[in-house]
């Protein structure tokens, strides 16, 4: 069994989940149930997902969480990029927000591609 707490894109994922939640505080009440929960879902979902693939026996099971995990990293840019254009987040946080999604991608990525060596 892997520790999930050792990767740093886990970390990284981690902390973006939990201040993504302090900008989906100040979204339209509205969108609880709309936008927020899914942004909330989706950045939940990359440190979960990677977490999950981590307990995993096989390196291919673990690929395929981590596979869901970038997944669940592109819905989120996808999702964050609305919240922008609809004016619930402003430019320069939603550029933030996305450079450190990115980061967290490229990270998955490198993950996937060290296992499969």
């Amino acid at each position: 069994m892997r520790d999930f707490r050792k990767y740093a894109v886990w970390n990284l994922a981690m902390e973006l989940a939990t201040d993504i939640y302090g900008y989906t505080a100040n979204f339209p009440k509205e969108e609880k149930y709309g936008l927020v929960g899914q942004i909330q879902r989706a950045a939940v979902s990359i440190s979960s997902n990677i977490a999950e693939g981590a307990s995993r026996k096989s390196e291919i099971e673990f690929i395929h969480f981590l596979e869901i995990a970038l997944g669940s990293a592109f819905e989120l840019e996808t999702q964050l990029i609305i919240a922008n254009r609809v004016g619930y987040i402003a430019e320069l946080d939603v550029t933030q927000l996305l450079d450190r999604l990115h980061a967290i991608q490229k990270g998955v990525n490198h993950l996937v591609s060290v296992i499969r060596k």
